[in-house]
């Protein structure tokens, strides 16, 4: 294999990217963002570099390794994301907080909620903006999953991918997950997790209508 083919190499192949959703970004795009768009298609749909996306989630785990994990705190307030996070802190030790951020958790000692983490991971930069304004107030740094329309102040890593797919944050948290156990050589270098990526995709029910009776 040459150099450049090795250096081209992602971690997973890209059929899975594309099957999941995971560079399917918004019809809106924001300055910060600009640079990892691949292109824009014809409706308008930015669609986000899977390139600068694999690199990314190589970088973050690799910042998230560096760290004690239950110094690592984790936010999802968004759906679909719920289970991802809660799968990526049980396989990594790390902390999730999903749901409500209640306010002053990073930043108010009396609430019998607060927490002292040294790094924050966000889902949404948009609908976790509460965690990550306090994660800025107290110099915490911050990784955040942004799509094109993200606004990504206080942000220090931005991994760019659909953050509002439930199959793409399945994917991104799964391959994060995988990544940081490599790093922390819990996993070996090609080793998986012993569970797929499904088994971080939330689940969405069915509701069956009855049919009508004439």
């Amino acid at each position: 294999m040459s150099s450049k083919e090795k250096s081209e190499e992602l971690l997973i192949p890209k059929e899975v990217y594309l099957s999941h959703g995971v560079r399917i970004g918004a019809y809106v795009k924001t300055k910060t963002m600009e640079k990892f768009i691949y292109k824009v298609r014809s409706d308008g749909l930015c669609i986000l570099d899977l390139k600068k996306t694999d690199e990314r989630i190589r970088i973050a785990a690799k910042m998230i390794a560096r760290y004690e994990p239950s110094k690592v705190v984790v936010v999802c307030a968004r759906p679909y994301g719920i289970k991802s996070v809660q799968m990526f802190c049980k396989f990594t030790g790390t902390i999730p907080i999903t749901g409500r951020f209640l306010p002053g958790t990073f930043t108010n000692p009396s609430l019998p909620t607060y927490i002292e983490p040294d790094l924050l991971v966000a889902t949404d930069p948009r609908i976790d903006r509460q965690a990550i304004n306090e994660a800025a107030a107290m110099g915490i740094p911050v990784i955040a999953l942004c799509s094109t329309d993200s606004y990504c102040s206080y942000v220090d890593l931005i991994i760019p991918v659909n953050n509002k797919g439930r199959k793409s944050l399945a994917l991104v948290y799964w391959l994060l997950a995988r990544q940081v156990l490599r790093e922390r050589g819990e996993l070996g270098p090609n080793e998986d997790l012993p569970v797929p990526p499904e088994a971080f995709e939330v689940k969405v029910e069915r509701i069956s209508i009855p049919r009508r009776v004439a």
